[in-house]
């Protein structure tokens, strides 16, 4: 675990604001510390946790087929939004370039450090590639590429649409469809509803890895916080619903208890069984894909599927 005590002030407003809520709630955003990070990559590794591996199979096997329906006639941009360290996108990109394909990837990131060590990652492997980072807002660099004639085709890869509330799921993708032009792209990762248990297992595996990464925010908060909780009067929950789709992972408290922060100077009380959200992990039916993108006025060009139509990489156009 990160031994710095320097305090993120956002951090502690929102943890403040999340443990005096009448329904307590803690933000999957801030699972990712330098060990959360770490514990993440094991839940990758997990053979339970499908969604790594399939989007990896989708972009590795069917690359050429996306590039084929893109029906781009010009040189045309690649824009990417929270592209991690490259490793799926490069998939994509090394088939796009194997095909002659004319386009500049552009990824975004609000750290100039994350577009740095991606760079370095994606011109190792693909050096003649014609790649400009950008820093900044989403939003900001959304505006400057609308400007532009170059078609555009959007990535917003690994699932991550699934963590918001379906209110803030479509209100993101209105802001991403208000900077596309007519014609523009984009695939978006998305995964899809199963058999309960094989999904069930992936968020609440039997080796205690994903209960590690939940109990590691609370790791975080001792540490960043200088909060006195302990950690053994916390357990895991995470339930999957069928119906609506939705993974909900929770932290419940084992007993009464008082946990103070000298940062924060505030005492905080946990009802025995109290329950603390921590994360949505939202799982769409095919045909709730093609309405979402018709409440947004986009049309569903493709679903690129893996092999056991467990994911999908979605194509849709304005």
């Amino acid at each position: 675990m990160s031994t710095t005590t320097t305090t993120d002030t956002a951090f502690a407003d929102d943890i403040l604001a999340g443990l005096t809520a009448k329904r307590k709630h803690l933000s999957s955003k801030y699972f990712y510390d330098d060990e959360g990070s770490h514990i993440f990559q094991q839940i990758m590794n997990m053979p339970e946790y499908y969604p790594t591996n399939c989007e990896f199979e989708i972009l590795s096997q069917q690359s050429e087929k996306i590039l084929s329906r893109l029906n781009f006639s010009q040189k045309f941009n690649i824009v990417e939004f929270g592209s991690g360290d490259g490793f799926k996108t490069k998939q994509l990109l090394k088939a796009f370039l194997n095909k002659a394909a004319d386009f500049t990837y552009i990824p975004i990131d609000i750290s100039q450090e994350a577009n740095d060590i991606l760079q370095a990652n994606i011109l190792k492997v693909l050096p003649n590639i014609d790649m400009q980072p950008k820093t900044g807002d989403y939003f900001d660099v959304l505006n400057e590429l609308s400007a532009t004639k170059a078609p555009n085709l959007f990535l917003f890869l690994g699932g991550n649409l699934g963590n918001y509330k379906a209110d803030e799921a479509h209100a993101l993708l209105e802001k991403f469809a208000k900077g596309m032009k007519k014609g523009d792209k984009m695939v978006l990762g998305l995964d899809l509803k199963k058999n309960p248990r094989i999904i069930q297992k992936a968020y609440d595996d039997p080796h205690g890895i994903t209960k590690a990464f939940n109990m590691n925010l609370l790791k975080r908060m001792n540490n960043e916080l200088k909060m006195d909780i302990a950690l053994d009067q916390f357990d895991f929950y995470c339930h999957y619903n069928p119906e609506n789709g939705e993974v909900n992972s929770y932290l419940t408290s084992l007993k009464l208890q008082y946990v103070y922060s000298e940062v924060l100077d505030t005492t905080f009380t946990f009802e025995k069984d109290e329950m603390i959200w921590t994360e949505l992990s939202k799982k769409y039916s095919l045909n709730e894909i093609t309405d979402l993108a018709e409440s947004l006025n986009f049309k569903v060009v493709e679903n690129f599927l893996d092999c056991r139509h467990y994911f999908t990489d979605s194509l849709w156009e304005k």
